[in-house]
């Protein structure tokens, strides 16, 4: 040993420092070695059981000793279960931190991006968006209405209009009808044939100077000769 390391001493060598995932793994190694140190206990623990029965009643002495194996495996049964607990609680911890750490670190991401994005915005930038996007929306719907009429190349239908000239046609084929049963001769009148006349009642109008009503009614008259 040379001066100097008798003077201060030899520097401790620096443990070696392990990643969390193999510190993981290395821990689920004793773990599943103290599970089989588990297994062959018991399993000694039950054989010595079973040779104090056997030779409790012939050689006393032959099942004190199994006894007494059972006891110290028993003991060793003991550790073993502590040791278990043990690297279980801490790996348990280290899984804990290491997915706390993967968590916070993806929050900090999280957050830095959703700053970046953030930057890159403000409020006047939104709002100017949302009017231009509602714009947009108010063309889209005058584009979709002005599509969506029937082509008429400005030709629009009035219902009064259209009421008038269906009452026009009516009056006209009623005038018809008149004329038709005024033009046949009054020996070719067959009153059995004859139509029966409406019970409803049809509205007064006048047209060139013709009462329809006292028409109507003079036809009457005549029909119940």
């Amino acid at each position: 040993m040379s001066l100097l390391n008798r003077i201060f001493g030899k520097r401790k060598k620096e443990p070696e420092t392990l990643s969390t995932a193999d510190s993981i793994q290395k821990l689920r190694d004793i773990e599943d070695m103290m599970i089989k140190k588990q297994d062959f206990l018991e399993k000694k623990i039950e054989t010595e059981v079973a040779l104090a029965k056997k030779h409790a009643a012939s050689n006393k002495k032959a099942a004190l000793q199994a006894l007494k194996r059972k006891k110290q495996l028993e003991k060793q049964l003991q550790h073993v279960d502590g040791v278990l607990s043990t690297t279980e609680y801490q790996r348990n911890a280290l899984e804990n931190a290491s997915m706390n750490t993967e968590v916070l670190k993806a929050m900090g991401a999280a957050a830095r991006t959703l700053k970046a994005a953030q930057d890159e915005l403000n409020v006047d930038k939104v709002h100017d968006l949302m009017d231009d996007i509602a714009e947009q929306q108010q063309i889209a719907d005058e584009i979709g209405e002005a599509i969506s009429k029937p082509v008429g190349f400005g030709f629009e239908t009035d219902e009064d209009d259209l009421m008038k000239e269906l009452e026009a046609l009516e009056q006209e084929e009623l005038d018809k009808q008149l004329l038709d049963v005024c033009s046949v001769p009054a020996n070719d009148l067959d009153l059995n044939k004859l139509p029966e006349a409406p019970t409803t009642q049809l509205p007064a109008r006048k047209e060139k100077g013709l009462d329809i009503d006292d028409d109507l009614a003079e036809i009457k008259a005549w029909a119940a000769l």
